[in-house]
This record gives C-alpha cells, sequence and structure tokens, in this order.
C-alpha cells in the first residue's frame, strides 16, 4: 500500500464535501484486504444527526461492494492541525479493520502521521466482545 497515493486520494476526495454548515470540509480514503481504495466526504445535514463522516462515507462504500475488511484509512482536511477521525468513526473502523491498521493522520500541508487503529482506540469494544 503506498501510504502518499492514499492522502493523494483523500485529499482530492474532501473537494466534494458537502459541508454547507460547518465550512470543514473532510476527505477519506480507505484500502481494503484486496487493495481496493474507496473514497468519502463528509456530508452535512440541516440536521446534524444525519450528517455523515468520510471516513464512514468511504467505509460504507467499500462494504456495499462487498468488501468488509479494511487496511488503512487516510484522512485529509483543510486544517493546519492533523485530522483524527471522531468516535463513532473509531468505532466504524474497528468493525471492519484490525487493531493494526493503520489511520493517516494529515493535515493541511500534506504532512501526515500514522498510528494504528489501537493507539487511536485502545480497548475498541469488537465483534468477539458480543
Amino acid at each position: 500500500m503506498d501510504v502518499k497515493e492514499l492522502v493523494k486520494q483523500a485529499t482530492s476526495a474532501k473537494e466534494n464535501a458537502y459541508a454547507p454548515y460547518s465550512k470543514f470540509r473532510v476527505g477519506a480514503a480507505v484500502v481494503t484486504g484486496n487493495n481496493k481504495i474507496y473514497t468519502g466526504v463528509n456530508i452535512e445535514n440541516a440536521s446534524y444527526g444525519a450528517t455523515c463522516c468520510a471516513e464512514r462515507t468511504a467505509i460504507y462504500k467499500s462494504v456495499s461492494e462487498g468488501e468488509t475488511e479494511i487496511k488503512a484509512v487516510a484522512i485529509a482536511s483543510d486544517s493546519e492541525e492533523y485530522i483524527y477521525p471522531c468516535g463513532i468513526c473509531r468505532q466504524v473502523l474497528a468493525e471492519f479493520g484490525s487493531s493494526d491498521m493503520q489511520v493517516i493522520c494529515t493535515n493541511q500541508n500534506g504532512e501526515y502521521k500514522i498510528h494504528t487503529l489501537e493507539e487511536v482506540l485502545p480497548n475498541a469494544f469488537k465483534k468477539l466482545n458480543m
């Protein structure tokens, strides 16, 4: 998996974000077990609870195509700070990724930090807990 290519695709996807309320555009790209890349953007709604984050959009696109294993995710925004997945997205990542999957967090300059899912969501609630 090419980390720079994944960051590039997440950054490119960000351009299609629908963020008329927050003006905070986010793009994400996930790599599946079959090495396919799916992108997603944040999609806001006037009823904020109906908003979907970029990471979940990308994951749900991959799952809808039969790809239920996520190996890595890259997240991009316009922020000077590194962007991390929200709590709900971390839980969805735990559903489809392993503890050592890569979570690639970027800033607006294209710089990135790579973490494992375990680092950003320690002691995750997983299928095996049920």
